[in-house]
């Protein structure tokens, strides 16, 4: 059933309940692989530092580092986080499906982070984001050393603006970009690639992926048209108000429109950015740019104790191995 919520309209999902703590383990050894992974353990969480991501401010997960997993057959969600972003943007969300019974990843996607924006704007990244995701799951399922504790019939994907856009590639969906050339008015970048002839990459897609939570997509590669060969289950969220590299919220609106099927819609009176991760006080002060929020006076924690339980909610509805 489609659903159009406000920001406080979505159900809260038994967050006060959950027994188990967020395991982390910190993927450092491969600029490739360079994230983290959250799971079930039973240790107590404590804080594990990251240092200062180049911003000015300290940033740390909640988690117990290196705790043995518990559980067995665990579901396993992917992570995609958005344009100049990082692995750790949306900690707190995978923090609550680790406490919920999934084992979560997140990488960096190269060239297109906070520190590295080798290939923010071109052609390439759009090509390279979908195979840093199959490296990934490729990673988890077949060399990770705790891999037995992962069911490979059961993976999710959750991804945030270019993130959600690179989830639906991976779904199958083909990028227009005849009609994003057509749109194209800037004379640098990806636009100058289009113009100029250049080819863009071939879509790789991920036929593991049974389940995707799409929050805020990128909207300019997507149409009914491509969207139309999404066959797998997924929850999409978009914000009403819209912000970098969204727009006004009119593109999200248009994709929300034209998404095939019925899957589970909501609707956020708030900015892009307010699917990030709660900030601290001092991240805040740092990059006041992704922690203000509009409009002013939007509860940004309260909502994600909604957005959290809700995406929880869906994994486990969508895939057998979750917690129930």
């Amino acid at each position: 059933m489609r659903k159009v919520v406000w920001a406080f309209a979505v159900a809260l999902c038994c967050l006060g309940t959950f027994a188990r703590a967020a395991g982390i383990q910190l993927l450092q050894s491969d600029p490739a692989l360079s994230g983290a992974i959250w799971y079930p353990c039973a240790a107590e969480p404590t804080h594990v530092a990251l240092g200062s991501l180049s911003v000015g401010a300290e940033f740390d997960l909640k988690g117990a580092k290196d705790c043995p997993v518990t559980g067995a057959k665990l579901p396993l969600i992917i992570f995609s986080h958005g344009r100049g972003g990082f692995f750790g943007q949306h900690h707190d969300t995978a923090e609550a499906l680790a406490d919920a019974g999934f084992v979560v990843a997140a990488i960096n996607h190269p060239g297109d982070t906070y520190s590295d924006s080798s290939r923010r704007d071109t052609l390439s990244v759009l090509g390279s984001r979908p195979p840093d995701i199959v490296r990934l799951l490729d990673f988890m399922l077949k060399d990770r050393k705790d891999r037995a504790v992962i069911d490979p019939a059961e993976v999710g994907f959750f991804g945030f603006s270019l993130g959600g856009f690179t989830g639906f590639v991976l779904m199958g969906t083909k990028p227009d970009f005849a009609r994003i050339a057509g749109l194209c008015k800037e004379t640098t970048g990806a636009c100058a690639e289009l113009h100029n002839g250049v080819t863009p990459p071939d879509p790789i897609q991920d036929a593991r992926i049974r389940a995707a939570v799409i929050v805020d997509p990128a909207p300019g590669l997507l149409t009914r048209e491509n969207l139309a060969v999404v066959k797998i289950p997924f929850q999409f969220w978009r914000s009403q108000l819209g912000g970098p590299g969204v727009g006004d919220g009119s593109g999200t609106a248009r994709v929300a429109n034209g998404l095939p099927g019925t899957p589970e819609i909501h609707v956020v009176l708030a900015g892009h950015f307010a699917f990030l991760a709660p900030c601290s006080a001092e991240f805040a002060a740092a990059i006041p740019r992704i922690c203000t929020d509009v409009p002013a006076g939007f509860d940004r924690a309260g909502f994600h104790r909604e957005f959290n339980a809700a995406v929880v909610k869906f994994f486990r509805e969508q895939l057998a191995g979750g917690d129930r």
